[in-house]
């Protein structure tokens, strides 16, 4: 599928093309594919801390929490230390006691392996792609950790529909820093102007392509509510990754309608 003036597609992993925070969810909530016994993270905090369900349950939603406002430095401290560390502090902030780094570091590890079984490239997004291939060229662009997306990226098996990946904890910077985008550009052989990103974060997927003024962004509202105030202000805005051929060949047709002139500024759609 061609589409006049776009050559390189860039994608998000989390949340974008595969469920990130689904998977963690059930890491916690659901005994692990592959185990040979029946423990999930809530059980082995009841049973290894004899903490109450409820307990259990806040713990998890403390590191959640704890996730969601992380900064790592790789300079300073493993990633794996500090995910223990983020147990280890859900524990101690919600039961005391002695911190237990061996119950963290159980905890983390099985809710890890758990969240990599359940990461799944679907099935129609594997078409998609597929399709899109034909036609332009594809990249992932993931931030975070080097060791995390790796194996995020290795558990999706998602390698063989890229032409290229780049993961920000592998670059100098990361999402929105307008030199990763360029570096993308560079391995493909094309300029920002003939490139899309693809993404659910605005502060570091779209802001990002902003910055690096690519041809457009394609902000992932899986929500499909739109803030009245959403800022940046992406190029279009689509509820499933899978639209997004739609909104390709919508950008073919603006530029055929304007004499190659592609107005996408209020194309919020």
């Amino acid at each position: 599928m061609g589409v006049h003036g776009v050559k390189a597609v860039f994608f998000d992993l989390d949340n974008t093309l595969v469920d990130t925070a689904a998977a963690g969810q059930r890491a916690i909530e659901e005994v692990p594919p592959l185990a040979a016994s029946p423990l999930k993270v809530i059980n082995a905090l009841q049973s290894k801390h004899r903490c109450g369900e409820g307990e259990a349950r806040a713990i998890c939603d403390k590191v959640q929490a704890k996730l969601l406002r992380e900064c790592h430095d790789p300079a300073r401290t493993c990633i794996t230390d500090l995910r223990i560390s983020h147990w280890e502090e859900a524990i101690q902030e919600t039961i005391g006691g002695e911190a237990n780094r061996n119950l963290a570091a159980e905890c983390y590890f099985l809710w890890k392996t758990t969240r990599l079984q359940h990461l799944t490239l679907a099935e129609d997004t594997r078409g998609m792609l597929t399709e899109l291939r034909k036609g332009v060229r594809l990249l992932l662009l993931t931030n975070g950790d080097r060791q995390t997306q790796r194996e995020k990226i290795e558990a999706c098996a998602c390698q063989p529909y890229f032409d290229a990946i780049v993961v920000g904890g592998e670059q100098k910077e990361e999402k929105p820093a307008p030199s990763i985008f360029h570096y993308c550009c560079d391995l493909l052989g094309v300029q920002p102007a003939e490139c899309v990103m693809v993404g659910d974060s605005l502060d570091t997927d779209i802001q990002g392509g902003l910055n690096a003024g690519l041809k457009a962004t394609v902000w992932l509202n899986k929500a499909a509510i739109t803030p009245v105030d959403t800022s940046p202000v992406p190029h279009y805005i689509i509820s499933s990754v899978l639209d997004l051929p739609a909104v390709l060949q919508k950008m073919e047709h603006k530029i055929d309608a304007n004499s190659g002139t592609d107005h996408m500024a209020s194309s919020n759609e």
